[in-house]
């Protein structure tokens, strides 16, 4: 039996989100001038409230606003890295570092499940020694060019079970042969939650709380 330790990363890994942060932060290193965009950043983030447009397309707005269209691995790796380097030193959990320890001491197989860009999620990953990553996608062009568009579903609430389903199938292991242990701080993953043999919720959100109470999950504060 396959024993996992699977880890949503914004608010659970990490003290804070990092996905506005990356895009200010690439703004910053690449093209100063995009930050006078900002304005247009809060009127998508403002339509979203209102349900004008869904979360994929939020993301796709914000990244063509800050990154640009299109940007290839050499022109996005320095940012990359300098943002990874940066989340590790300020904005990673204590808890969350003495708990990937522990699994892998326990011979877990470890996978970071989150809704944030692959593109700056794996080197995250890396860094902290996990051997697998689930994350939104970006398209490719032809060129090879990552372009402002997901590909596929952005990994967030139930599209996130579904991309660990497809994830599970691709390696070889059987959904229902594995020994899962799932970490998040947010309602939003209760699917997951839900299918996961071990539920721990992760300085939880008010309605993940009160969700893992309900359940009987664990509760563990990281901070």
């Amino acid at each position: 039996m396959s024993r996992l330790a699977i880890y949503d990363m914004d608010r659970t890994v990490t003290r804070n989100a990092t996905y506005t942060p990356f895009l200010l932060h690439a703004a910053r290193m690449r093209a100063p001038w995009r930050l006078a965009l900002a304005p247009a950043v809060v009127g998508s983030m403002a339509a979203y409230g209102l349900k004008a447009i869904d979360r994929s397309r939020l993301k796709e707005i914000n990244h063509r606003l800050m990154l640009g269209a299109a940007l290839s691995d050499e022109e996005l790796s320095p940012v990359v890295e300098a943002f990874a380097e940066r989340t590790l030193r300020g904005n990673i959990q204590p808890g969350a570092v003495r708990a990937i320890a522990a699994d892998r001491a326990e011979g877990r197989r470890l996978v970071l499940a989150t809704a944030s860009y692959a593109l700056y999620a794996k080197s995250i990953a890396e860094r902290l020694g996990f051997d697998d990553v689930i994350a939104t996608r970006s398209v490719r062009a032809a060129d090879g060019r990552l372009i402002a568009r997901i590909d596929g579903e952005n990994c967030y609430g139930p599209a996130k079970k579904r991309m660990i389903g497809a994830w599970l199938a691709e390696q070889g292991l059987a959904a229902d042969g594995a020994e899962v242990r799932f970490y998040s701080d947010h309602h939003s993953d209760a699917p997951v939650f839900e299918w996961a043999g071990e539920a721990v919720a992760v300085n939880p959100s008010r309605q993940l709380r009160a969700l893992a109470e309900a359940r009987g999950w664990r509760i563990e504060d990281w901070r």
